[in-house]
């Protein structure tokens, strides 16, 4: 493997762990929201 590829790999490692994150994220508030809304419906 390149020098290139090996710093292409790393960026992209990067990046997946980025959107990972954001993911989580966005899953924690959802399921925040849906328990907001069950709570508001009772």
């Amino acid at each position: 493997m390149e020098a290139s590829d090996l710093k292409r790999v790393r960026e992209l490692d990067a990046e997946d762990a980025k959107l990972k994150r954001m993911y989580a994220e966005l899953a924690l508030d959802n399921a925040a929201m849906k328990e907001l809304i069950a709570k508001k419906k009772r």
